[in-house]
């Protein structure tokens, strides 16, 4: 199968990309730049690059046509944000393709409410990158129940691997909060640190989309949670980060509205974000449709991250840690 991956040099794409090549599909990756993939592997010697600047093109109503023409029997579509985006890679490629996939997020639910949640929940998003992603997947299960266009939407949660700086158990992305763990310091946490974040490895969000092209009759018009088997609350994930190192957290808990007075701009919105969101996610559907069972549980995946910054002195560590 000739399949056309949009946005294919990050994280995710990778993995990805090896996998559909190894799996013997000829695989085209169209990103903005011909940067490096973040994994060396020989199968990307045999992959297609073409430059393209999606923005530009949509613009003036050429990238969909752009995509149709490399005749793609399936388009994993990594970086669609828009409805109105979608639109356009819909109208270009209706009746020409087996398969289109689009990668979402868990934003789509805004906050908690049963949990763990299940794709058929209601969608109450908020802040514009949910509201976005919910329209937009909105639209595309739509246009394929009405059309039978063949649709597919995979929405992980917090993404995490070697070279990623992982959202950290204080609910930002600092990587001082895990040299504080790692050296007995205190760590401010929010509220009573009873909120969740859900992690899931780049490795296992690219399983979940080779699986959803390998089970198209399971998987078009449907959407699927890619996330680890379980969630974990801010304070049982400091408790196990301080493990690692032999220490025992020293954590204090305080309102949201106290704790944003010691934090950056940028970081007070992070925290914000991931506490009222708080997701937790199943996976029940993705396991029993795609058969998607991921490699990594939430710590293992952040464990891995961690070595790698650790590796780069990224993350400073005390003597006594390392």
């Amino acid at each position: 199968m000739r399949i056309v991956v949009i946005g294919g040099s990050g994280h995710v794409g990778s993995y990805m990309i090896p996998q559909l090549v190894r799996l013997g599909h000829e695989v085209v990756n169209v990103s903005r730049g011909m940067r490096e993939p973040y994994r060396a592997d020989p199968a990307w010697r045999e992959v297609e690059g073409i430059a393209a600047d999606r923005s530009a093109e949509e613009a003036a109503g050429s990238f969909g046509r752009r995509i149709r023409d490399l005749r793609p029997d399936a388009v994993v579509d990594m970086i669609c944000y828009t409805a109105e985006s979608g639109r356009q890679i819909v109208e270009a490629l209706a009746g020409e393709v087996q398969h289109y996939l689009s990668c979402g997020t868990l934003w789509v639910h805004g906050h908690s409410t049963v949990v763990p949640a299940t794709e058929e929940l209601p969608r109450r998003p908020f802040g514009e990158y949910g509201i976005r992603k919910a329209e937009l997947e909105r639209y595309l299960l739509d246009v394929s129940g009405r059309t039978g266009f063949p649709a597919t939407i995979l929405h992980p949660g917090h993404i995490v691997g070697p070279g990623w700086e992982p959202l950290n158990p204080a609910g930002h992305f600092h990587l001082r909060v895990f040299e504080a763990l790692a050296s007995g310091g205190e760590v401010l946490l929010p509220n009573l640190g009873m909120e969740t974040v859900h992690h899931v490895h780049a490795e296992d969000v690219a399983q979940s989309f080779v699986k959803a092209l390998q089970r198209r009759s399971e998987s078009v018009g449907n959407s699927f949670h890619v996330v680890s088997g379980a969630a974990l609350t801010l304070r049982g994930y400091a408790e196990a980060v301080a493990s690692w190192f032999g220490c025992e957290p020293v954590l204090r808990f305080v309102p949201f509205e106290a704790l944003r007075a010691s934090l950056s701009t940028d970081e007070a919105r992070a925290v914000w974000d991931h506490i009222a969101h708080s997701p937790n996610a199943s996976i029940g559907k993705a396991r029993r449709l795609l058969g998607y069972e991921p490699r990594y549980t939430s710590l293992e995946a952040v464990r891995e991250s961690l070595d790698w910054l650790i590796a780069r002195d990224r993350v400073a560590l005390p003597s006594s840690a390392n």
